[in-house]
């Protein structure tokens, strides 16, 4: 049995370029051809293909991921023992790190100067200051709270106007990429994930891939954000972390 790059890309949630570029520097080099040139992957390629996508994951450079992979003495199991103990790991420093980064609905809570009236104009039913004590509390030593509480304490009427009207645009498009059927692999999807990132960078704090990855899997972990976001669109919140992810792959390989 034997699968074409398209079929590959499919199963494994990964771009045709990437298969194929994985080819151009022998990390993946398929076991066949068509007739006409045609690349063909095997059970034997695709069992390849899920150890690379592990290690990727886990944030491996490519060249380490090949010389892991070519190790000779290595054995199947003992590549998943590694990525066993590297995955527990990478779970309790992202439990961490989720304790330590700002979301950024909740970043719009601190330091408002606005009246009653205007917050209520603002933000209608939402209440901008539910989570003051509790974002204090989780993340008032951070980096990112100082710089965001420095930024929105300056924002007017008119500047959080115009940050929630840009909010709603966005997510007016990516439900509507949704409905489309974009993966979040794709590049809309990816493109709107950045569009993400540039937003909270240019409105509450700078905001890495590594914390908008982790932002992306607070989404889909905390039951508040996964209302939020699929409050837009149903299943919009998990769409949105594996765009995130997706995109923070791009950026830093």
């Amino acid at each position: 049995m034997s699968y074409s790059v398209g079929q590959v890309a499919g199963f494994a949630g990964v771009t045709v370029r990437t298969l194929h570029h994985y080819d151009d520097i022998g990390l993946l080099v398929p076991s066949e051809r068509s007739h006409a040139g045609h690349r063909r992957y095997s059970d034997a390629d695709l069992d390849r293909l899920q150890q690379i996508l592990f290690y990727r994951e886990l944030g491996f450079p490519l060249d380490e991921v090949a010389a892991l992979l070519d190790d000779p003495d290595a054995d199947p199991r003992a590549h998943l023992r590694r990525q066993h103990d590297l995955l527990t790991a990478r779970i309790e420093k992202l439990r961490k790190m989720a304790a330590a980064v700002e979301h950024a609905m909740e970043a719009r809570t601190m330091g408002l100067n606005l009246t009653p009236e205007e917050k209520f104009e603002v933000f209608g039913d939402h209440d901008p200051e539910q989570y003051d004590e509790e974002v204090q509390e989780r993340w008032g030593g951070t980096a990112a709270y100082a710089e965001s509480q420095r930024r929105v304490a300056r924002y007017t009427k008119d500047d959080w106007t115009r940050i929630q009207a840009e909010a709603a645009d966005w997510g007016e498009r990516y439900a509507a990429l949704i409905a489309d059927g974009e993966a979040p692999t794709g590049e809309a999807a990816m493109a709107l994930a950045e569009e993400h990132r540039q937003h909270i960078c240019a409105h509450f704090y700078e905001c890495s891939y590594e914390m908008h990855r982790c932002l992306g899997e607070m989404y889909v972990a905390d039951e508040r954000f996964t209302a939020f976001y699929d409050a837009i669109r149903p299943g919009l919140a998990a769409h949105l972390k594996d765009a995130i992810a997706a995109n923070a792959d791009r950026h830093t390989s």
